[in-house]
């Protein structure tokens, strides 16, 4: 889970939106009140908004959209939520049964962190690798 987080406000322009996903390797902006998600943004949405325009990739035309829609416009609410204390077969579930990429983790109300496929598939990578590195080092204090 990610908790040092970047997010937008409901009423931030899509040029914001646009220049995160442009300057960083992030995927979802989840969108706040405060500290409260009330909604999520994904780079595809971003995209997808673009290429609805139907206007091809036309920079002015592209700049223009972005200037007068806001990140309300465009995302995705009511999403599914975890709270830091559920189990991981808990997102898992999430994961397969609605193809999320990214579930935002709130605690009390509050965002708190996200949780993507990237980070289940890092944990497992770790685990597997510390699966191994502990099963050599039984095998070689056999030898011994």
């Amino acid at each position: 889970m990610t908790r040092k987080l970047i997010t937008v406000m409901p009423s931030d322009r899509l040029t914001v939106v646009k220049e995160i996903f442009d300057t960083t390797r992030i995927h979802h902006i989840p969108v706040v009140k405060y500290t409260t998600l009330v909604g999520l943004i994904s780079k595809v949405d971003v995209a997808q908004y673009l290429k609805g325009a139907g206007f091809g990739n036309y920079e002015l035309v592209d700049i223009s959209r972005l200037n007068n829609y806001t990140a309300e416009d465009i995302m995705t609410t009511g999403i599914a939520t975890l709270e830091s204390t559920d189990r991981i077969n808990v997102a898992l579930e999430v994961f397969a049964e609605n193809l999320f990429h990214a579930i935002p983790i709130v605690d009390h109300g509050d965002l708190v962190g996200i949780l993507t496929t990237l980070d289940v598939i890092k944990t497992l990578q770790e685990e597997d690798t510390l699966r191994i590195k502990s099963h050599q080092g039984l095998e070689m204090s056999d030898a011994d």
